[in-house]
């Protein structure tokens, strides 16, 4: 990893900004100093021009006087007779040097130009103007030469571009440091938070800021998170303490039986000690294959999904044992869906078992399909649910009152299992309203529609 990606996200914002506002700046900076010495060099050629044209102005009305060339504003000055002999020149440059420029104006034009490394300048940029002047005698030529502007036009200009870079660039790294930091701060937060939580103490939440943005949605995802999280471990140490208590009760039944057995071995009914001992361990035995079926639903464990005759699985059901009350089917065939066989014939068994359990003297099973959903229904005539049981009753370990009379063996487990096969099969099971009993709805997707000459034909068995 490199040393910018080992850097934290606070240091990567603020070396990213200042850079930025360096280029920025510093663009800026550069056309501040071409503007601003654009402007000055124009400036500084106007005089040059007005200077001339003021001196050319006196030598046509008085002639050429030193006086007139010592007061200059810094030119050079060179004077030229018709016969380009030197006239007169600025104090300091020699009247004998040749001229500045071999520049040759039109008699009735000026000519401005910026030139380096003259001979009377070496090393040195100059602004040098020809101007032609008429007198009587002829034309005169007037040459004329001030210092050309610095790339960075002047010391003060320059330190202040300096100075303003500095600045901003310093302002942005400070700002872009504090603001990254204030807006990492909820995170920080959320991971000192986060830091405390355990699998034993999942009671903490971390804090949600209060500014509605990223941050806030995080937090308030971490908060929901946390809530499942909790209550899934809440519900599986329900389970545990459940299944433990469950399993406890057939184990000392067994227990208790082999000891009243053996503390009197010629009195004891060895047959029916024996029957009462199976009955324990088949209770046992129904109860460690319903957890085994809970373990393998919670852990996403499921074979593969073919076509499944719908109708032909829950005849054969039907048709595979006997039950204590009549059944009436109204199937219609041909519904084919996408399942587990082994999953689905639990599901079904599970519904039929729970009706025959609290049916009086009938069951119906029906199967349609609607809109693309295979729909199978398992009613019974006994007693019913209260609205306000509806949804305990899928909840595990969960056995109602009418449900402990009827079968005091029972897990509490077989309707949970059928909801959660259900689930996997991307269907829904549900207790729905019925004039009488219990009135279990499957909804499960379809493949295909039913033929439409075939009638549904109630039976009973």
């Amino acid at each position: 990893m490199s040393t910018w990606h080992r850097c934290s996200i606070r240091t990567r914002f603020t070396v990213v900004a200042s850079t930025v506002m360096a280029l920025i700046c510093t663009v800026a900076a550069v056309f501040a100093l071409v503007a601003v010495r654009k402007a000055v060099v124009e400036d500084r050629t106007q005089r040059l021009v007005i200077h001339a044209v003021d001196m050319a102005r006196q030598i046509r009305q008085s002639g050429v006087s030193p006086r007139m060339l010592s007061d200059g504003h810094n030119e050079a000055v060179q004077v030229f007779d018709p016969a380009d002999t030197p006239v007169a020149a600025t104090p300091g440059f020699s009247a004998r040097e040749p001229p500045i420029t071999n520049l040759r104006p039109d008699v009735d034009a000026y000519t401005v130009v910026r030139l380096c490394d003259l001979h009377a300048f070496p090393g040195q940029c100059k602004i040098v103007i020809s101007y032609p002047l008429h007198r009587a005698d002829g034309v005169w030529l007037l040459n004329m030469a001030v210092a050309d502007v610095p790339w960075y036009v002047g010391p003060r200009l320059l330190a202040s571009l300096a100075a303003g870079w500095l600045l901003l660039v310093g302002m942005t790294a400070a700002g872009t440091y504090r603001t990254v930091s204030k807006t990492l701060e909820p995170v920080g937060a959320i991971s000192g938070k986060l830091a405390q939580i355990t699998a034993s103490d999942l009671g903490h939440r971390v804090p949600v800021p209060k500014y509605r943005d990223e941050l806030r949605d995080l937090a308030e995802i971490a908060n929901k998170t946390l809530d499942r999280a909790q209550t899934a471990v809440e519900q599986q140490l329900r389970f545990a303490s459940d299944a433990s208590h469950d399993l406890r009760n057939p184990l000392a039944a067994m227990r208790v039986q082999i000891d009243e057995a053996l503390m009197y071995p010629k009195e004891t009914d060895w047959p029916q000690t024996a029957n009462a001992l199976l009955d324990s361990m088949e209770r046992l035995q129904d109860l460690v294959t319903d957890l085994l079926q809970i373990a393998r639903l919670d852990a996403g464990i499921s074979s593969r999904h073919d076509p499944v005759d719908l109708t032909g699985l829950v005849t054969a059901e039907l048709d595979r044992r006997p039950r204590r009350v009549a059944v009436i089917r109204r199937l219609t065939p041909g519904v084919v869906i996408d399942g587990e066989r082994i999953g689905l014939v639990r599901l079904l068994n599970n519904l039929l078992d729970n009706a025959e359990r609290h049916a009086d003297s009938a069951i119906t099973v029906t199967l349609t399909l609607e809109a693309d959903t295979a729909v199978l229904e398992v009613c019974d005539d006994g007693e019913g649910i209260a609205p306000d049981q509806q949804e305990v009753i899928f909840q595990r370990f969960a056995r109602l009152e009418a449900s402990r009379r009827r079968d005091a063996g029972g897990t509490g487990l077989g309707l949970p299992i059928a909801r959660q096969i259900a689930e996997t099969h991307n269907g829904t099971l549900t207790l729905e309203d019925s004039p009488r009993g219990a009135r279990f709805v499957l909804r499960l997707p379809g493949r295909a529609a039913p033929p439409a000459d075939h009638a549904r034909t109630p039976t009973k068995v």
